[in-house]
């Protein structure tokens, strides 16, 4: 599947706004890639489809995490996590995409986790840093994502926790996660 067919696929699915940062998350994400040496075509696919169930209905959504072997935990949680992995799941029946390292990517783009892989990582990070997005913070990590992918992730996780603690949300337990395993790779200091 190419990029205008794919385009074309998650246009229908989003608002103008959101289909606009999509196009915006897929060209990020390729930069990355090509910086870091990283094959585009998957990745490429996986920004594109990253947001393919951001507004579904949100009983919808629920059902999917009921009826599916998705962790119910998701449902004790702000709703906005519930996107990635239900649209993970959606881009596979719905799509045909079967290939688990795109579905991966797209599931973990809200939460990231411990041990994340080069392409999520990467889809994470594009999501956060893509040229459209202007809030506190980012511009440091753009800057750190052209010069260590893992400490462009780990500063994305510790400015989302914060914001979280900050306005009195809970933190989904990967999210923790893989701000501490990051925290240990990249060896910062205490």
């Amino acid at each position: 599947m190419n990029r205008t067919e794919s385009l074309q696929i998650v246009k229908s699915h989003l608002k103008l706004a959101r289909y606009e940062h999509t196009i915006r998350v897929a060209d990020t994400a390729i930069d990355l890639a090509v910086h870091y040496e990283q094959p585009t075509d998957k990745i490429e696919l996986a920004a594109i489809f990253h947001d393919y169930a951001k507004y579904r209905d949100l009983d919808e959504m629920k059902r999917w995490i009921e009826k599916s072997t998705l962790p119910k935990d998701l449902l004790d949680y702000h709703s906005e996590l519930w996107h990635g992995p239900v649209g993970a799941l959606l881009v596979e029946r719905e799509v045909g995409i079967t290939d688990r390292t795109i579905l991966q990517a797209i599931h973990w783009h809200t939460t990231g986790k411990a041990y994340m892989n080069t392409m999520e990582k990467i889809i994470f990070l594009a999501d956060y840093i893509e040229p459209g997005r202007n809030f506190p913070g980012v511009e440091d990590v753009r800057e750190q994502a052209k010069q260590d992918l893992d400490y462009a992730v780990f500063l994305t996780l510790k400015n989302t926790i914060q914001h979280l603690i900050t306005h009195n949300q809970k933190i989904y337990p990967d999210a923790i996660h893989a701000y501490n395993h990051l925290k240990s790779k990249i060896k910062l200091g205490e």
